[in-house]
């Protein structure tokens, strides 16, 4: 059943074109394939710091590698977009965190939220940006679920 669950997040990966998706099947293929039951408690516990580490690490080279001066960044903080950012930036991250707290109390929710992001990459021309946003929405979804079924 897993190399079926994988072969398909591979081939909805290739569909969507979303490389990372579909490197991520291949490469949790061979790790069973080849038996390395090992790395699964590994990638469970720490492969998303490191992800986040990367994207992190991402986000910010632009500020210490560009000749952008401190009263520039700061003059984004003055603009309406930029306080818009600033509180976009602050929900996100409560959001994701109530959504890491989803995931590690049912980690079998991923598969929904994976399968969500390839739809909304084919169907609706999204850019996945991972499974800690995805899960805040649906912490989000899953409250107004309840309070409307209450």
């Amino acid at each position: 059943m897993e190399y079926l669950l994988l072969f398909i997040i591979f081939a909805l990966g290739l569909l969507a074109k979303s490389d990372l998706i579909a490197l991520a099947a291949v490469i949790l293929f061979v790790i069973k394939v080849l038996e390395l039951n090992l790395l699964f408690p590994f990638l469970e516990n720490q492969a998303l710091d490191l992800g986040l580490l990367f994207l992190t690490l991402a986000v910010l080279t632009p500020l210490v590698s560009n000749s952008t001066s401190s009263s520039e960044l700061l003059a984004i903080f003055k603009s309406p977009v930029g306080i818009a950012a600033l509180i976009g930036g602050l929900l996100a991250t409560k959001l994701n965190g109530v959504g890491l707290n989803l995931l590690e109390s049912d980690p079998r929710l991923i598969i929904g939220m994976v399968f969500g992001s390839l739809v909304g990459i084919i169907f609706l021309d999204g850019i996945p940006v991972g499974p800690l946003m995805a899960s805040g929405l649906t912490a989000l979804l899953a409250q107004v679920f309840q309070i409307i079924l209450s």
